[in-house]
């Protein structure tokens, strides 16, 4: 892996040209994020050797392992954001990858749920912070369209972390054990956070910088509560963000527990991962021909078609044949790799003057209707799939309707700002 980076970093070095620079920025921003996915995803083939040694009665509480992370997520753009808008984007990144490596520590030595949780949601505020400011320093950059074109590069190659976290989770945990994959976390952190204070420039300059006070965060609310299409793009991206995090906490007791398929696990956790891949990538050469707003319509309106279909044919049955639930989730998964990165660009796309805490509050909205929801339909899967698609079909309708909303409060914004120039 260190000879893997080093040759990264070589590469990177010799960038030269404009296009090829934005090829190493949008690998540095993806890094970012992808700290963020090995930390979920390389714990998914240890949470049963993990439950047994913190002592967790119920199996269906090792899903708190994963789900508490996102609460750090949530919260701890609180903080960075608006400190960013007011101290610059690179110092930020450092105080959360400290953080993290504090939190890290705890949960390694953790001897119970209790103390696990508390290490994960601290693992969850500290990773927030390079999380946040990837978003920010993209904003700072680029903005309608061709900030959405960026968003979905950048989380294309943050994807190739989820398709192999689990499979190196599970090697390390077959040959160190369950603590091993926290080291990995760290030594993968420390790499990436090298690369970004060696090659990323500030990019918010001082004349353009937010004094901190405390006022600060009350009124970058109240802009972000008042705009009624960030709001509305924000409330989507909750109900997407939890119907998925259902799959993401719940995928190995699903594969392990009710399908058996506990060698194969990573495996097929990988190819539902390339399905998001390649609609996300795809997404970077549509959005500019369709726009967001387009393609955000169009993929909700498939991810309802997808689990309506399924609740129609499975409900209340027994699980249908392994291939039948991947080709499934294959085509759920498809219409989602369409809505993240457009949602984000939505909802941020009034916000450039506040991009660090509309970061942040954005985030921390959809982060707190997502793990509710989350928590909730997962306690429905213990035994069968058919309830995560009825979550999906229930969030992807209540979705369609915020879609219209949200569309129609921009419209009517644009008609009102161009009466005024007129």
């Amino acid at each position: 892996m260190k000879a893997a980076f080093g040759g990264l970093f070589y590469f990177c070095g010799m960038l030269k040209n404009q296009s090829l620079s934005q090829l190493e920025f949008i690998a540095l921003m993806a890094s970012l994020m992808s700290v963020v996915a090995l930390a979920i995803d390389a714990l998914l083939p240890a949470l049963d050797v993990i439950g047994i040694t913190i002592g967790t009665q119920n199996t269906a509480d090792n899903q708190l392992i994963i789900t508490m992370i996102f609460l750090g997520l949530g919260v701890g753009p609180l903080l960075f954001g608006p400190i960013s808008d007011a101290m610059g984007r690179k110092p930020i990144v450092y105080m959360g990858f400290a953080l993290f490596l504090v939190a890290s520590i705890v949960c390694v030595f953790a001897q119970s749920l209790e103390v696990m949780i508390v290490g994960r949601i601290l693992q969850g505020i500290g990773l927030s912070a390079p999380r946040t400011i990837c978003i920010a320093i993209i904003r700072d950059l680029y903005h309608g369209d061709y900030m959405a074109r960026i968003l979905s590069f950048v989380t294309v190659v943050f994807l190739l972390i989820p398709i192999v976290a689990p499979a190196a989770g599970k090697f390390v945990l077959d040959h160190y054990n369950w603590q091993g994959i926290f080291y990995a976390q760290l030594g993968f952190s420390a790499l990436v956070c090298a690369w970004f204070w060696k090659r990323q420039r500030e990019t918010l300059a001082v004349e353009k910088r937010v004094p901190f006070t405390r006022h600060l965060f009350m009124d970058g609310f109240k802009q972000v509560v008042r705009e009624k299409s960030t709001m509305g793009y924000t409330l989507i991206s909750g109900f997407v963000f939890g119907s998925f995090m259902v799959y993401l906490s719940g995928s190995q007791q699903i594969f392990e527990v009710q399908y058996g398929m506990k060698e194969e696990f990573p495996f097929i956790f990988a190819g539902l991962s390339i399905a998001i891949g390649l609609a996300i990538f795809t997404n970077g050469s549509l959005v500019l021909k369709f726009g967001m707003q387009k393609m955000v319509s169009t993929a909700l309106l498939g991810f309802f078609i997808i689990s309506t279909l399924y609740v129609v044919l499975f409900y209340g049955q027994e699980n249908p044949s392994i291939w039948v639930i991947m080709g499934f989730f294959g085509l759920q998964f498809f219409a989602i790799g369409f809505l993240f990165g457009n949602l984000r660009a939505l909802a941020m796309e009034p916000m450039g003057h506040i991009a660090g805490i509309a970061a942040a509050i954005t985030g921390l909205i959809s982060t707190l209707m997502a793990i509710p929801i989350s928590t909730f339909i997962g306690r429905f899967i213990e035994y069968k799939v058919w309830p995560i698609f009825f979550g999906f079909m229930i969030c992807s309708f209540i979705s369609l309707w915020l879609m219209q909303y949200s569309k129609k409060a921009a419209r009517k914004k644009q008609l009102l700002m161009n009466g005024e120039s007129q």
